[in-house]
């Protein structure tokens, strides 16, 4: 039977393993390489990004933090999106959401959406009693628009040093109650 390209993919969303790291840090270093541009240096992200990713993906996924969770989604064999978490990360603001990026070519598909609700279930099973956080690039006005129609709010911004080096300004989105987002 042939399948049209207009065909939805069965999303299979699970809990990332050492098996994944390479396929997370390259759609990491995709992303920043089309969303992080003009933030991040260029020689940075035309030059090391992806072994940097790599160094960092292999080491988080094959030595796994006792608070750390990794969510992984695929359709067929090809990774569309990762989100990676840290429960009570921070006595103030609570669990971290540490990374979340889905291939620039399924935005808008609710992916996103998607792992948010698996890392805030994970977190409300886990972390009670704490917030939800994630870090935005000042400029990142897209990404700030998503996490505030999920209910996240700017509680300000601070300068910070990239990978790859340079000076970076990030807004902080919290969520002061772990938000209960439907995962269909």
């Amino acid at each position: 039977m042939a399948r049209f390209a207009s065909d939805p993919l069965i999303m299979l969303i699970r809990q990332a393993t050492a098996v994944d790291s390479d396929a997370v840090a390259r759609l990491h270093a995709d992303s920043w390489r089309a969303h992080y541009r003009g933030a991040y240096r260029d020689e940075f992200l035309d030059g090391p990004v992806v072994e940097d990713r790599l160094r960092v993906w292999r080491d988080r996924l094959t030595m796994q933090a006792p608070n750390q969770m990794v969510i992984v989604a695929y359709e067929g064999d090809e990774l569309i999106g990762f989100i990676c978490a840290y429960g009570g990360h921070d006595k103030t603001w609570g669990s971290l959401i540490d990374n979340l990026h889905v291939r620039t070519e399924r935005h808008r598909r609710g992916i996103g959406r998607r792992l948010i609700a698996e890392v805030a279930a994970w977190c409300r099973a886990n972390y009670t009693g704490h917030g939800l956080y994630l870090w935005v690039l000042e400029d990142n006005r897209r990404a700030q628009r998503f996490y505030q129609g999920l209910g996240a709010i700017d509680r300000g911004g601070e300068f910070g040093e990239p990978p790859g080096g340079g000076q970076i300004h990030k807004r902080r989105y919290v969520w002061k109650v772990i938000p209960d987002i439907p995962r269909n």
